[in-house]
């Protein structure tokens, strides 16, 4: 394999050792647990605990919300603070407000502490995402990131559904202590990285986009909250098996090897809007056809491409916003993005379900979502063809 295709082959910068770098990566896995396995754990809510649909999916929002405030608070300390005590007090959150479900099982406590939980993981999540965003070549980083993400969403998927809920708590604390001995590693401050090497100070994009990325991964990614909590729902709910919708589920995550191939591929091929621009409109058309209809042949079509779709659109956003900006704010604001996004998607797919408007409801909002940040992304095309037309 060549340094071109290798993304910790650079030298100076601190974030491109194969420590810093490996480390980030499993650290990103670990924070985003609970966000790739929604499905699963929200059916062990449900079938554990006795949550209705509502409940879970504002659960799943608290425990996001947390995710999202505590990337912004990350996002505004990460210049002044050391990034080794920010990740020492995300682990202790995470660990402690498990370890606190494993004792207190109603509804109103379980709220709170899944808040706590994803305080921890966004204070532990934001350090990793900027130092992969931090890094010589951000896009090929995040490449990498998502296809390790890709494995560990199958495997959670696997995993989860066979445990208990006391076991599932019990997986998240084992995954960040795994990390203690390691977080020496992680460079205790960081410098603006150096422009990418495809990226000329000639075609360099104004640091202000970079946070009109951010907004703009909030919209998608209350798309993916909204979809991913409640797609094993809205199967069993059209009278599909839920065990066989779960396997369904899980098997099509390996699609986001596919994505994650791809992307990688066509970022050497290809300008970096035009595909983002088409994975949207393939995106809305994949989560709103359940809209229309909810068939066992749809269900599959659907999730299928939403594996695919997710994965490849991701590496191109969290890479877009890390070339636009260099000092590392951006990157670590993220997860931040993601949660807020998130947060929002179940919230409101909860307040439709409650209103009585079905799973119809909750995949317009899905396509509506994936609308509006095409409409984002194409208005910045447009914008920046007639840029470089004219210069």
């Amino acid at each position: 394999m060549t340094n071109r295709t290798t993304p910790y082959a650079a030298a100076d910068n601190p974030f491109d050792a194969k420590g810093p770098f490996l480390l980030s990566l499993f650290m990103t896995l670990v924070g985003y647990s609970v966000l790739v396995a929604l499905p699963a754990i929200n059916g062990a809510w449900v079938e554990q605990l006795g949550f209705s649909e509502v409940q879970v999916n504002r659960v799943a929002s608290a425990d996001l919300l947390g995710l999202f405030i505590g990337a912004v608070m990350t996002s505004v300390l990460i210049k002044r603070w050391d990034r080794q005590r920010l990740t020492y007090l995300g682990i202790a959150l995470a660990i402690l407000a498990n370890a606190l479900c494993t004792q207190y099982v109603d509804y109103d406590t379980t709220l709170i502490l899944r808040f706590v939980a994803g305080l921890g993981a966004g204070f532990y999540t934001a350090v990793a995402v900027a130092g992969l965003g931090a890094h010589s070549k951000p896009r090929e980083a995040f490449n990498w990131m998502l296809l390790a993400f890709a494995v560990s969403q199958f495997l959670e998927l696997q995993l989860i559904p066979h445990l208990t809920m006391n076991g599932i708590y019990l997986f998240f604390i084992a995954t960040y202590v795994v990390t203690l001995p390691f977080v020496r590693l992680i460079p205790r401050a960081g410098s603006p990285a150096p422009l990418p090497a495809e990226v000329s100070s000639d075609n360099q994009r104004p640091t202000l986009l970079a946070w009109v990325g951010i907004g703009a991964i909030v919209i998608a990614y209350i798309n993916i909250g909204a979809y991913w909590s409640n797609i094993e729902l809205a199967a069993e709910a059209a009278g599909l098996d839920g065990d066989w919708a779960a396997q369904i589920i899980a098997w099509c995550v390996l699609l986001s090897f596919v994505g994650c191939f791809t992307a990688m591929w066509v970022l050497k091929k290809f300008d970096y809007d035009r595909p983002l621009l088409i994975t949207f409109v393939l995106m809305v058309i994949s989560v709103g056809l359940l809209a229309v209809d909810f068939t066992a042949a749809l269900f599959v079509f659907s999730v299928a491409m939403f594996n695919f779709l997710w994965i490849f659109i991701d590496v191109y956003q969290m890479g877009g916003v890390s070339v636009a900006d260099r000092s590392g704010s951006a990157a670590a604001f993220i997860p931040g993005a993601q949660g807020l996004g998130q947060t929002v998607g179940p919230f409101a797919a909860s307040v439709m379900l409650d209103l009585g408007w079905g799973f119809n409801g909750v995949f317009i909002l899905c396509a509506a979502a994936s609308a509006t940040a095409l409409c984002i992304y194409a208005a910045i095309y447009m914008k920046y063809r007639r840029t470089t037309a004219t210069a």
